[in-house]
């Protein structure tokens, strides 16, 4: 019987080589593909890797394995569905996760379009994170599950997959250590065991974010207004509503404050509020504080930056979230919330952030998810995805 044949998204890093490895030890047919994504180089910081570095490492890993090698260029692609709608989030004053949205737009869906030109039955990744296949009233149903590895589980970049695409894909690094990684591609004498890992924006590499987005958003002169902490009347106790919190509880419970000017001082100038996020320190570039300026709001519209002293000034801080209706994701449709339900998760808001115990509340308008405890720097535009467990269930978009 003819072995099944997987194609290996080769991206020039030690974890896609040594996942290609162990499928070549289970049997597989085994081919490498590495996909080109960006070709501007504006606001890249060039100490960094470049792609022509990842695709040279790819194909020696290639070369060492004796598998073919593909090389494929979905720039145009990234470029519609993904830098398109970073620029438009940031614009907003919101800011992205490049990173989840290429998974689900690209290296899950246009990319696969090509390993199925090359004649793949599976898609193979180098992600730690598993997938475990169950029967549900007889239908065949994907769970996503966390990276044994706790300090390398990348599970949250993929909260935004459907069933349909994780039925194809294989992940043969979730069960391992990042350190066990690294030690096989050692003991194996790849060429990549011990490169560095890549950082910063999906597949376009770390940017110099301002001169990045300059590319689209021109700088615009705004104010820096700091805002005291005895501003901030809202006080906030740990728990949770009830199952059967009223509407008017829930939005005050997620609704973010709402600064004015008049609420505090002018400090200094700024380049562009969309420039910058909820919680950022570097940038603010404004001295003579005992304790580091944080951003704790983006007024996009007015171009007006919010920031105050202190890593426990109280608007860094927020109770809740909100996710439109139609931004709501489930990982796992089964088991998808009906309108006016409640249900206990435990959720990430950022990765590697710890999974925190919230309340999850589906009601007309969208999902509303209140904390046990108090989060810092709960970020419009970010993901949200909960668990059950060590299962991604599902996700949506902070909308505020």
């Amino acid at each position: 019987m003819k072995p099944k044949k997987v194609i290996v998204g080769l991206s020039g890093g030690v974890d896609s080589s040594v996942a290609a490895w162990l499928l070549m030890e289970q049997g597989y047919e085994v081919e490498g593909l590495f996909m080109r994504n960006w070709h501007d180089t504006t606001g890249l910081i060039q100490s960094e890797c470049h792609w022509e570095d990842d695709v040279m490492f790819a194909e020696m890993v290639a070369r060492k394995l004796g598998i073919p090698f593909h090389f494929v260029d979905l720039s145009e692609d990234y470029r519609k569905r993904v830098v398109d709608y970073m620029f438009s989030e940031y614009e907003k004053g919101r800011t992205p996760n490049p990173d989840i949205l290429c998974n689900r737009e690209i290296k899950f869906d246009s990319f696969v379009t090509e390993v199925r030109k090359l004649g793949g039955d599976y898609l193979a990744t180098g992600h730690y994170c598993r997938k475990e296949e169950v029967l549900i009233n007889g239908r065949a149903v994907f769970r996503l599950l966390a990276g044994i590895d706790e300090n390398k589980d990348q599970s949250y970049f993929l909260c935004q997959l459907s069933q349909e695409q994780l039925k194809d894909v294989l992940f043969p690094v979730g069960n391992m250590t990042k350190a066990e990684v690294r030690e096989t591609a050692a003991r194996l004498k790849l060429p990549t065991a011990h490169r560095k890992d890549s950082q910063g924006i999906c597949f376009i590499g770390k940017v110099h974010l301002p001169e990045f987005l300059q590319q689209k958003i021109a700088p615009r002169k705004g104010i820096i207004v700091e805002i005291p902490r005895d501003a901030i009347l809202q006080e906030w106790h740990t728990g949770l509503p009830g199952d059967d919190a009223g509407d008017d509880e829930l939005r005050k419970a997620v609704t973010p404050y709402m600064y004015k000017p008049e609420m505090g001082k002018v400090i200094g100038e700024h380049n562009g509020a969309h420039y910058f996020t909820i919680g950022q320190r570097k940038g603010i570039n404004i001295g003579g504080y005992r304790e580091p300026l944080f951003v704790i709001g983006i007024d996009a519209v007015r171009n007006i930056l919010y920031v105050g002293e202190g890593q426990s000034h109280p608007g860094l801080y927020r109770k809740g979230l909100f996710i439109r209706k139609d931004e709501v994701h489930w990982v796992r449709p089964d088991l998808a919330m009906a309108e006016g339900e409640s249900r206990d998760y435990m959720v990430r808001i950022r990765y590697r952030q710890g999974l925190q115990k919230a309340r999850l509340y589906l009601r007309k308008d969208g999902m509303y998810i209140v904390f046990n405890k108090l989060q810092r720097g709960i970020t419009p535009g970010q993901f949200a995805a909960w668990y059950d467990g060590d299962e991604v269930v599902g996700s949506g978009v902070i909308r505020a």
